[in-house]
């Protein structure tokens, strides 16, 4: 092979790296940007929002940071769904994902439930994990996987995509939304779940006693939601 050759193919291989290098510091520094444009108390078109109404124009919208391998997010999870029903439409919970790292299913099981929302499915999905809890939280692997596929087959009643469920759970795009919502978690503060802010601020409902009950946590929420709305 002639020297001049030679050259000319390192020279393409020394191109061909830089850029793939100046490439991905584009992607991250975009990622960054937008990260730090991005109004963590504004809805964006990637959240997931559960308590509208057709018709209704939400006058308040609640924060929600939680992680589906959460007991207490589990347990509160159908408590907000009673509160948003008595509201009407009147009142919206923007859902994020907050990933604890001592829970083991915990990205897999946001994975899940981004995936089935792609295919419209996400508020039921996100019930049936809360609810189901203690029966996938000790499983992984091929038995974990499984079961989230039997998940998606039943609140889709069989109307889904399977396969593209599965394939979306592995999926770049979800990956970038569920590290999108961890970082904006980050990014007001959270540090434990479940975490609700209403107008920019902490519902400090952990240090309220008797909001560790039911009757009592929704009461104490729809005291600030009411006094919020000026009823």
């Amino acid at each position: 092979m002639k020297k001049s050759t030679i050259i000319i193919i390192i020279l393409l291989v020394v191109t061909f790296i830089t850029g793939g290098i100046i490439l991905s510091n584009k992607k991250v520094e975009e990622a960054e940007i937008n990260l730090e444009e991005r109004d963590a108390f504004s809805v964006g078109t990637d959240d997931h929002v559960k308590g509208t109404v057709e018709g209704v124009e939400p006058e308040l919208y609640i924060f929600e940071y939680a992680d589906y391998q959460c007991p207490g997010c589990a347990a509160t999870n159908p408590w907000i769904n009673e509160i948003l029903e008595s509201y009407n439409g009147k009142v919206a919970v923007v859902y994020r994902s907050f990933l604890l790292s001592y829970h083991q299913n915990a990205k897999a099981a946001a994975s899940a439930a981004e995936a089935a929302g792609l295919q419209g499915y996400w508020k039921a999905y996100a019930d049936l994990l809360f609810a189901n809890q203690s029966e996938w939280d000790p499983l992984s692997g091929s038995g974990r996987k499984e079961k989230f596929i039997e998940y998606f087959e039943t609140v889709s009643k069989g109307e889904g995509d399977s396969k593209k469920f599965a394939e979306d759970m592995a999926s770049e795009a979800v990956k970038a939304k569920i590290n999108l919502d961890v970082a904006l978690g980050k990014k007001v503060g959270v540090s434990a779940t479940p975490a609700f802010y209403m107008d920019g601020k902490e519902i400090d409902w952990t240090g309220v006693e008797s909001a560790s009950t039911k009757a009592g946590f929704i009461e104490y929420f729809k005291t600030q939601i009411d006094a919020k709305l000026g009823i």
